[in-house]
């Protein structure tokens, strides 16, 4: 991928990318395409980030040294930070130590670490409690899919408004994998988020980002939840082109957040998606940063 100064459409940016890989050889194992230089004091943050090592396959980049390194090249200032250990240990008040370990290694707050919650698991109330108090977090990721629970479930209710109440960001994953990659004894079902806006309706307070949450734009259902004031989205996952122009005819920029669902997905298609979108400067610099500040703490 060549380095992009001004809007362009997908179709001519793929050709510019065609030409340069035929010109000179883009290889998949080559080395990593330089970001523009950001502005040294522009604020960017990116939402859907992940420590820690995927069980069926190695990622590039799947180090801490190598994430930060990664993030830093493209002008990342702060990554919401979870751990995929999150999604299949069972001890999760070990996995959130080594998180947040992990996390105040790198330095200079790159990564703010945000904790897994299971409302399954006996005591997740105390390690709920841990995650604000103790260690700080500016908020929980939750993995309904993999944790064995639908939005319907009692204790995801009581979830919401303890966290709402710790003025706990939540974000809840609603897909980790393309089911044609995930194993055949592993077979995990993307998140039903229809019960969510019930919810969220009757938990203002509850500061709520879907990650991995939307794909394409369409449909009744998906509009009334993100038509929410307290529902807020990342666009790791959008897939259709120009989708993030199609996703503020439901939802405005003020609540859309940048996501490069990194390690697992290529930085530089997250960064193609705001490229290949008619913004104004306003819009991108919310889905670049402010929306995603109005959302943490004070």
């Amino acid at each position: 991928m060549t380095a992009v100064s001004a809007k362009v459409p997908r179709r001519d940016f793929l050709t510019l990318s065609a030409a340069s890989m035929s010109a000179g050889g883009l290889l998949a194992n080559s080395a990593p395409v330089q970001a523009d230089p950001p502005s040294p004091t522009a604020p960017w943050i990116d939402v859907n980030v992940y420590v820690s090592r995927w069980p069926f396959r190695r990622l590039r980049y799947d180090t801490p040294g190598e994430l930060t390194s990664l993030l830093r090249r493209h002008g990342i200032t702060q990554a919401w930070t979870g751990s995929f250990d999150g999604v299949f240990h069972k001890d999760i008040g070990a996995v959130n130590r080594r998180l947040v370990e992990t996390c105040g290694k790198q330095g200079d707050g790159l990564l703010a670490p945000f904790g897994s919650i299971n409302p399954l698991l006996p005591e997740w109330q105390d390690e709920l409690r841990l995650c604000a108090e103790q260690y700080k977090m500016p908020g929980i990721r939750l993995h309904p899919g993999y944790h064995g629970y639908d939005l319907k479930t009692p204790a995801f209710a009581e979830l919401l408004k303890q966290a709402a109440e710790r003025n706990l960001i939540v974000q809840l994953c609603g897909w980790l994998e393309d089911p044609r990659t995930q194993p055949a004894l592993m077979r995990v079902p993307t998140v039903d988020l229809t019960p969510l806006t019930e919810l969220a309706a009757a938990n203002p307070d509850a500061k709520i980002v879907l990650i991995n949450g939307v794909n394409l734009v369409g449909g009744k259902a998906q509009a009334e939840l993100l038509s929410l004031p307290n529902v807020s989205s990342d666009i790791a996952q959008l897939e259709t082109s120009e989708g993030i122009t199609k996703l503020m005819k439901v939802m405005p920029a003020e609540r859309i957040l940048f996501g490069s669902y990194s390690p697992m997905f290529y930085f530089e298609a997250a960064r193609l998606k705001l490229l290949e979108s008619v913004l104004t400067a306003e819009q991108e610099t919310a889905i670049r940063s402010a929306s995603a500040q109005t959302l943490l703490p004070a």
